[in-house]
């Protein structure tokens, strides 16, 4: 499937570098958000003054604009916000055309959204996401659910801004969101096992060079991973990561997860104590919080506060 252009509604980190992802593969794109201060902020990509590429400023343009052969990418916080916004593209979008909701909401909610909008004749995906800016910039990790047709209409397209086993159809509507709820309870997981481990290297006698410790881990190692390779840049330009906060926010999924286990009647020990130490690190600082908070910063651009 070839098409026309794909709608980008939320400009933020992820979707400006979808954006950018798209446009390299040759599509077009409209790009739209409500902080009209991003404008300026995209003036010096390249890409971002082609022929193909149109950001609209204003609401009510992009609404008008919008044509059901456009595929429109929701990438807005999940709750209030994205509520808001499906509220006015459930009025507005034009029947036939197709919507991807990427902004890791509650797959309850995810399932309720597509049959309202599958009234109004409009499909309706959810979209998990994993693999941070990068991912978004040079080929995502995505979970979709929704129906299985409107799926394969565009699953060409979706297969080029993937990246290489990175696209997977998980089912009906809500199935994506709730793969990524699952993804980012094990990403819990591993993140907090790494810094503890971390952290009693910072209580030995010993003086360890952190990079150097994630360089060796991560080549060979049983534990070798995308994380551990993040933490050697980040080791690299600070050892004791003294410019880095060790206050961890939690993100919805995670307990969202917790509910749906207890629910299921399923101990998930490692997950459950992982979120209970992001709760404890907005109290007093740990070291095993700078790492966490060091790694979600290098994948995501997620806010951290400085040390």
């Amino acid at each position: 499937m070839r098409l026309l252009r794909a709608v980008i509604y939320g400009f933020g980190k992820m979707g400006r570098n979808i954006a950018l992802n798209i446009l390299e593969k040759g599509y077009s794109v409209i790009g739209y958000d409500i902080d009209r201060s991003i404008k300026e902020s995209i003036d010096n990509e390249e890409l971002f003054h082609s022929k193909s590429f149109m950001f609209i400023e204003e609401e009510e343009k992009i609404l008008q604009e919008i044509k059901p052969d456009d595929l429109i990418f929701l990438l807005v916080p999940p709750g209030k916000v994205t509520d808001e916004v499906l509220t006015v593209l459930l009025e507005r979008l034009p029947e036939g055309s197709t919507l991807i909701e990427g902004g890791n909401s509650n797959y309850k909610e995810a399932m309720e959204w597509a049959a309202l909008f599958k009234q109004k004749g409009i499909h309706f995906l959810d979209m998990g996401t994993s693999g941070g800016i990068n991912g978004a910039r040079n080929g995502l990790c995505a979970m979709i659910g929704g129906d299985a047709a409107v799926y394969e209409k565009i699953e060409p397209f979706l297969k080029e801004i993937c990246c290489n086993d990175g696209l997977i159809y998980a089912g009906v509507s809500g199935s994506g969101h709730y793969l990524k709820m699952i993804h980012n309870g094990i990403e819990y997981g591993m993140m907090q096992a790494i810094a503890e481990g971390f952290e009693m290297l910072e209580k030995s006698e010993f003086d360890f060079n952190y990079s150097e410790v994630a360089k060796n881990w991560n080549s060979g190692s049983v534990i070798r991973s995308w994380l551990m390779e993040l933490l050697i840049d980040s080791f690299q330009d600070n050892n004791k990561l003294d410019n880095v906060s060790g206050k961890m926010h939690a993100s919805g999924e995670v307990k969202w997860l917790m509910e749906e286990s207890i629910k299921l009647q399923l101990p998930l020990p490692v997950t459950y104590l992982s979120l209970m130490m992001r709760n404890r690190s907005l109290e007093d600082e740990t070291f095993s919080g700078k790492v966490v908070s060091a790694l979600r910063y290098s994948f995501g651009g997620h806010k951290v506060s400085k040390g």
